[in-house]
């Protein structure tokens, strides 16, 4: 006769507590370990984007070592906009109005002093007949508007000024003192090429040729950076290149040691 099989034990309420316990603990420490390799993970992708940014961003070249846009480098708001033709009638009309002016004391040999007081005896003229005249035609005389400068606006004015002329003293004492040859050539090379260009041109015209060249150059270098910064990186390796073989020939047989010595004894 064969034996009856041996009953399951009854599962006590320790036992459950204890397991249920037990997977719990298990299924955490799963997640703990799948969130610390996702923890790991992430860390290295993210530090991998800013390195091969700042990598690939310090490779490229930019013209004057520029690291912002070209509106920030004008110094943004509405001046940056006319250079750059946002509005295309502002600009249009500003560049019109230069060249206007241009015409009337270039070509028609117009003087300032004679234009300005022809233009005043036009307005004055104008004003004056047609306050006077509106009692007979039924019109209203015409609103004249009040113009009056704030001393708020002279004094910015004058303390921007200040400020301009300041920081040019700062650069040319720095620039006469020696400390940089590179810059002190830079500056003579660029004064003499304006000193051949005045001999060509008159201040007014000067002056009109660098207010088109503001209207024109930004947009263009805007327009095409790509292009005009690979081919200023050529250009500054061959100046350099062309600066070394100079150094190297003349300035390094310039004698230093012997004037110190004099100045010393």
């Amino acid at each position: 006769m064969a034996e009856p099989a041996p009953t399951p034990k009854p599962e006590s309420l320790m036992d459950k507590i204890y397991g249920h316990h037990a997977s719990a603990s298990s299924s955490d420490s799963d997640d703990d370990k799948k969130k610390s390799k996702h923890d790991v993970v992430k860390p290295k992708v993210e530090d991998d984007k800013p390195s091969t940014h700042d990598s690939v961003k310090s490779k490229i070249f930019r013209l004057f070592g520029r690291e912002k846009p070209v509106h920030k480098v004008l110094g943004g708001g509405k001046p940056a906009d006319v250079l750059l033709w946002r509005n295309k009638k502002i600009s249009a009309s500003v560049l019109g109005g230069a060249t206007v002016l241009w015409v009337f004391f270039e070509l028609l040999e117009y003087h300032l002093i004679t234009l300005v007081c022809h233009l005043l005896i036009l307005s004055l003229a104008v004003f004056f007949l047609w306050s006077n005249a509106s009692t007979f035609i039924n019109k209203s005389p015409p609103q004249i508007p009040k113009v009056q400068l704030s001393e708020r606006t002279v004094l910015d004015l004058a303390s921007a000024l200040r400020i301009e002329l300041n920081r040019a003293f700062h650069i040319l004492r720095d620039i006469a003192s020696g400390r940089d040859l590179k810059t002190f050539l830079g500056v003579i090379a660029v004064l003499w090429i304006v000193s051949v260009v005045g001999k060509w041109f008159n201040f007014l015209t000067l002056f009109y040729i660098t207010f088109v060249l503001l209207h024109t150059l930004p947009v263009i270098y805007e327009k095409y950076d790509v292009q005009i910064d690979a081919f200023s990186e050529k250009a500054l390796i061959e100046f350099k290149k062309q600066y070394a073989v100079f150094d190297a020939k003349v300035f390094s047989k310039i004698p230093k040691g012997p004037l110190k010595e004099k100045k010393k004894d």
